[in-house]
């Protein structure tokens, strides 16, 4: 999405396109796979744990050694810097900056001693880490100057990013009250956080009304509006019992919502409307 806004503005180099969404691959892999490593040193994950119920936690089930796990992170990591440093020497010193708060972001938000997630602040860090510096970052690869553009324009999608962790804390907001992780969920409560889901899900989809009305987008943007049939039944699923794969359906409507978005932004290049 950064790299559309930018071609947007004119700007478009292809390599340094895939080189970014190579490093953006790695930190991805490695912020989840440091968080596998501590919440299964922290004894959140593991057998019976609500995140075994629904996808292979090898770390949990003690299939693989922590120490494998760390090293893991730590590869992937690495590569995110080498990439990272490669593009600070095209784009400027700017990137490194924002890589070492992604990274800094990334390593706090689950390592001791500040478990940002739990101390209620993993939806917040994960809307400025996935939501608005993985987009600017992209952007001044490509335009290699500062704008408010990508920023403002990844609002609706750091939502989605917030909300698939939302998610996945009211699902186990019971299990996290048990085991002292003391989320955004936990911090609220079921009624308050669920009500506050529904609210954020709907300021996704009005945020991009806006934008449209604004003009600071173009129309092709309510595309996004195909995806609303879907939101309902995930509006209607937070007022009931909470199933295993809440944050699952929440990732499967963010996904359709952000492509739609970033499909929006491409036909207002190839074809612009009035």
């Amino acid at each position: 999405m950064g790299t559309l806004f930018a071609t947007l503005a004119g700007e478009f180099d292809l390599p340094l396109y895939l080189l970014t969404l190579g490093g953006m691959v790695a930190f991805h892999a490695a912020t989840n796979i440091l968080n596998d490593y501590y919440d299964v040193r922290h004894g959140v994950d593991k057998e019976g744990a609500p995140t075994t119920r629904y996808r292979l936690h090898p770390g949990a089930a003690g299939e693989v050694r922590p120490s494998t796990i760390l090293y893991f992170a730590l590869g992937l990591y690495a590569v995110t810097l080498i990439a990272a440093a490669y593009l600070a020497s095209v784009a400027g010193p700017v990137i490194l900056f924002i890589t070492a708060a992604g990274v800094l972001g990334s390593v706090l938000y689950t390592a001791d001693p500040v478990v940002l997630k739990a101390r209620g602040a993993g939806e917040a860090t994960v809307f400025v880490m996935w939501g608005l510096l993985i987009p600017l970052g992209a952007y001044l690869v490509q335009a290699r100057a500062f704008s408010w553009v990508p920023l403002v324009g990844a609002v609706p999608i750091g939502i989605f990013v917030a909300l698939v962790l939302l998610a996945n804390n009211i699902r186990d907001i019971d299990y996290d009250g048990s085991v002292n992780t003391r989320t955004i969920a936990v911090r609220l409560g079921l009624k308050a956080a669920s009500r506050a889901y529904g609210w954020l899900l709907g300021v996704a989809y009005a945020f991009v009304l806006a934008e449209v009305l604004s003009g600071f987008v173009s129309a092709w943007s309510l595309l996004v509006l195909v995806t609303l049939p879907g939101a309902f039944p995930l509006w209607r699923m937070f007022r009931g019992p909470i199933p295993d794969n809440a944050d699952p359906k929440t990732a499967a409507l963010a996904l359709q919502f952000s492509v739609l978005y970033m499909v929006s932004l491409a036909l207002a290049i190839f074809l612009p409307v009035v």
